[in-house]
């Protein structure tokens, strides 16, 4: 970006009228988390903003710039929550309509949220892009003026607000600022903000590794959009990033961190145990990419400052994030072992790993084969400790893998040890992923013919807005072809899981 465009984006996010429904958030020191990485860790508290996330303050410089002839047509946006809600706020409290197109899959307490402030919901489509899709014609019918959530000169100046007041509230030295990025419009404002002004500190997205657009754009010289991203922080769950966030990002980021679901939900817990806040997953991204710069040791010196971006999460979620916490902290190893199926094995098994806790444990009997089992267990040492364990069992002679980051292990299979079936013929297994809306998984055992047995079958609602499955279906050899096409026709993203170790131990 050209020195005078940079000049004009820092006078926007100086002059932005964001205060008039905006609250300038505290940034709170993180005592425990400061205390276990060693480090100074501040976190930025945009969740405690009036709509519980930072979208507000875009929002609502954008609609506040509209022409009297604008704010009389209305306006429009398609969102899934947080952009809706700060839409849906700053046109009531300016006196516009605003419509509000969310995909049918949208958590009814986010749709809730948006009539209550004064929007006017629409559901379509199953997903984001057809949202948007509608939106922008229901714009071109209706005359509304398009509220883009991230691409737009004036949003990108609301949301470069904190990074003004980050600034103020620590005058002194700041080692580096970590930003959650979906489509890009709080890193480019915030980092255009500090740069201009403190070119010393260094500054951070932070991208799920399921959905880092920014990291493949930046990679390719321009935005690309990715076949598809995963939907657990969902707040952050955007194909392809803005034009206008792209060049400022590349531009001024000092890099691009990417996590795991895991280290999400460990730094949720992690915001919640110093503010007893609870984050949503896009919430707490940044945070886990400063632990993981740290933990790394690529994080510079000086104090370190993540964005809680948002606390819009529906309760039921958090019983994931609470099985998943404990592993993105390395303080729990999952693993499947084989061990004799012998009268005294599993007590043999339990000395083994000593006075350790055991989180899991799960197995079947199986007559005539090795027992298998699934068992978890808490760390203390960390990465370090697991493989102290491994090499321990190993040495015992017990054949162990390693299921910690094997995502069909962790979704699916802890529940369905003791599946294993016998003389069972042409078994394909498939993980798939549809829209969580009622009839969804009765219009995908429909899709498939009534002649193909189903021998496997697991699902689990984890409180997101789509759903998991695993499948084992038994196709002859010679119809292959016809189920692949009838799982394509679908239109589900799907995964092949047949050569998945964890399913080969405990299932097949």
């Amino acid at each position: 970006m050209a020195a005078r465009d940079l000049q004009d984006m820092v006078r926007a996010i100086l002059t932005s009228a964001v205060y008039e429904v905006a609250v300038e958030t505290p940034l709170d020191r993180m005592t425990q988390v400061s205390a276990r990485l060693n480090r100074d860790v501040l976190l930025k508290r945009e969740d405690l903003q009036p709509v519980f996330s930072f979208k507000i303050r875009g929002a609502h410089n954008r609609i506040r710039s509209l022409t009297p002839e604008e704010r009389a047509c209305g306006v429009i946006c398609a969102s899934a929550g947080n952009h809706a809600q700060g839409v849906a706020l700053s046109a009531a409290r300016l006196g516009i309509r605003a419509v509000i197109v969310m995909p049918t899959t949208t958590p009814s307490i986010k749709s809730r949220s948006v009539a209550r402030l004064g929007g006017e919901v629409v559901l379509f489509g199953d997903t984001f892009d057809a949202a948007r899709a509608h939106a922008e014609d229901l714009a071109a019918r209706d005359g509304l003026v398009f509220v883009h959530p991230f691409d737009d000169a004036a949003v990108i100046a609301g949301q470069g607000t904190i990074g003004m007041e980050l600034l103020r509230q620590c005058p002194g030295d700041i080692g580096a600022i970590y930003l959650p990025i979906g489509g890009g419009g709080l890193a480019a404002g915030v980092a255009a903000y500090v740069k201009f002004l403190r070119p010393d500190i260094k500054v951070y997205g932070v991208e799920p590794e399921d959905a880092a657009s920014m990291q493949a754009a930046i990679a390719a010289g321009r935005p690309v959009e990715l076949e598809r991203v995963g939907i657990f922080a969902d707040g952050v769950a955007v194909r392809r990033v803005g034009e206008l966030t792209f060049a400022l990002c590349r531009d001024h980021l000092d890099g691009i961190v990417t996590v795991t679901t895991d280290e999400i939900c460990a730094a949720i817990k992690d915001i919640f145990d110093d503010t007893r806040a609870i984050a949503e997953p896009a919430g707490a991204l940044s945070l886990a990419g400063l632990r993981r710069h740290v933990e790394d040791g690529q994080a510079p010196s000086g104090p370190l400052v993540a964005v809680a971006s948002g606390a819009n999460v529906n309760f039921d979620r958090l019983r994931h994030v609470a099985e998943r916490a404990e592993i993105g902290e390395r303080a729990e190893a999952l693993l499947g072992v084989t061990i004799p199926e012998v009268p005294g094995s599993y007590r043999t098994f339990i000395r083994l790993l000593g006075g350790r806790a055991i989180t899991e444990f799960n197995y079947r009997y199986a007559a005539g084969h090795p027992a298998q089992i699934f068992v978890g267990v808490k760390l203390a040492g960390g990465d370090r400790e697991k493989q102290q364990i491994i090499a321990l069992l190993r040495d015992a002679g017990h054949n162990v893998i390693d299921m910690t980051d094997n995502e069909v292990a962790k979704l699916h299979v802890r529940y369905m040890v003791g599946g294993r079936a016998a003389h069972l013929a042409d078994e394909l297994v498939y993980r798939f992923q549809f829209p969580e809306r009622p009839g969804a998984l009765l219009a995908f055992l429909d899709g498939l013919r009534p002649d193909w047995n189903i021998s496997l079958f697991h699902y689990r609602n984890h409180g997101a807005d789509y759903g998991r499955v695993l499948v084992g279906i038994q196709v002859p050899e010679a119809e292959r072809d016809q189920f692949h096409a009838c799982i394509d026709a679908l239109g589900y993203a799907y995964w092949d899981e047949g050569a998945n170790p964890a399913y080969g131990l405990f299932l097949a």
